[in-house]
């Protein structure tokens, strides 16, 4: 039963929107205030809710008053906070609040439609939300967006804003996105600019069709938006075996992979001595392509795009490098010997396979096999590691010495570590193989200890 004292009536329209509490934290503020779960809440000190960033802006506050809705009845709770960033203690029945917002492209190069037939539901979701951009770095096209949300990120201050943008040019963004508003939507790049909020953006490369000169115009128009636009990755489309009624893509090669990288780097260039940073940075895949070293780390300034992919194999690396030295230097003594066995994609096997001897060479007591997994599932087109599925080790590995145990990269198993792409459990993997499957993660640290078995 909620105090008198805490709440008085007022009429507050119903929104489109029931952001419904789902459960309360126990001696919360909200669990002394009164607030249940079922409660509905409508608004914070006179501010409508209707999603997670509403939540999040209107609730950094020491004093607050909730539109609470429970049934038919409306009421204002007041809660004072010590501090204006405590929680709550309110448990929504989604992390967004309401629903999250699907994609309305049709890009000629998107990679979920490349997917095959019969896979789990989550895996032909398209994401492009915005809110999902502010709190997990997820890109967004910003064709779901009107200015109304673009005023409303600018209010709130949500930076950074990640934004796949793939060509400046207008029309052409329009034909490959097959979405009307395509081309509309690069204005907001601008208002985000003069709003002064920070952006990463990306490019994903279709050969012959936004490369070469429109490159070009892409990367000189993101980069005269320095210093909001703080960093633009480069990165070739992702193209699997099941294109069938797709638009006719082509990979690239050794030598247009090389060209890309040329460019990227002739405006980088131009940027450094322009702004003092280079903002371009082409990802890890067209080096691998291109068959060139990776760059070293001033190259990439701080990695700021190495989720992307640019800078992953020099970051890892130089951890890898400096773990190693760290444990000789110790003393670090191996006393039994250990025989173990890692598995990865294509595109990474001569780093990790290179990385492998460097311990080896320290620590004659380990013997580990490493070995190179073609990726069946989606074709042989695609080369990372993070896509190849239990059948594709499967089909790799048997019959193969594994040792006493199999390393895999912990990309290749969704959030909860526990299936591959195409379904198959770690543990029937291991049943199949006939060995114990452990997981690595991308820091050098945990590789260098996983394989000594040191962690």
């Amino acid at each position: 039963m909620l105090a008198p004292s805490l709440f008085c009536y007022f009429g507050v329209k119903r929104e489109k929107y029931m952001v419904t509490v789902k459960d309360v934290e126990k001696n919360s503020y909200a669990y002394k205030a009164g607030i249940s779960g079922g409660d509905v809440l409508l608004s914070v000190n006179g501010n409508n809710i209707t999603d997670v960033l509403d939540y999040r802006y209107y609730t950094t506050e020491k004093k607050l008053k909730l539109g609470i809705m429970r049934g038919k009845e409306k009421f204002e709770i007041c809660i004072t906070k010590k501090d204006e960033y405590d929680e709550l203690g309110l448990e929504f029945e989604t992390y967004l609040m309401d629903k999250q917002h699907s994609c309305r492209n049709g890009c000629i190069f998107c990679f979920i439609d490349q997917n095959p037939k019969g896979m789990r539901d989550s895996i032909y979701f398209k994401d492009d939300d915005s809110r999902m951009s502010f709190f997990f770095g997820n890109y967004v096209t910003l064709t779901n967006l009107d200015k109304a949300e673009v005023e409303r990120i600018i209010k709130m201050r949500i930076s950074p804003v990640n934004i796949s943008v793939h060509t400046t040019d207008p029309q052409l963004r329009v034909e490959m996105m097959k979405n009307k508003n395509a081309g509309k939507s690069l204005e907001y790049i601008k208002m985000f600019y003069d709003g002064e909020i920070e952006m990463n953006c990306q490019i994903v490369l279709c050969k012959g069709i936004n490369d070469g000169k429109q490159l070009e115009k892409s990367l000189k128009d993101l980069s005269g938006y320095y210093p909001y636009v703080q960093s633009i990755a480069v990165v070739p489309a992702g193209l699997t075996a099941h294109r069938k009624g797709l638009c006719h893509l082509e990979p690239y090669g050794v030598e247009d992979s090389a060209e890309v990288i040329d460019l990227i780097n002739k405006i980088g260039a131009e940027n450094t001595k322009k702004y003092g940073s280079r903002l371009c940075y082409a990802s890890d895949e067209w080096y691998i392509n291109a068959g060139r070293e990776i760059p070293g780390e001033d190259y990439y300034e701080g990695y700021p795009q190495i989720e992307n992919g640019v800078g992953m194999i020099r970051s890892m690396e130089t951890e890898i490098d400096d773990e190693i030295k760290a444990k000789y230097r110790s003393g670090y003594d191996m006393a039994e010997k250990r025989r173990i066995s890692v598995a990865t994609g294509e595109a990474a096997y001569d780093f990790i396979k290179k990385s492998v001897e460097k311990i080896t060479d320290k620590w004659y007591n380990l013997n580990c096999n490493v070995y190179k997994v073609k990726n069946i599932f989606f074709g042989g087109g695609v080369t990372v590691a993070g896509l190849l599925t239990g059948g594709d080790l499967l089909a790799a590995l048997e019959g193969k010495d594994l040792g006493d145990a199999l390393y895999i990269p912990s990309v290749m198993l969704r959030h909860e570590q526990d299936k591959f792409l195409d379904d198959m459990t770690v543990s029937e993997l291991s049943d199949r193989l006939g060995v114990e499957i452990r997981t690595i993660s991308s820091d050098g640290k945990d590789f260098v200890c996983s394989i000594l078995g040191c962690r």
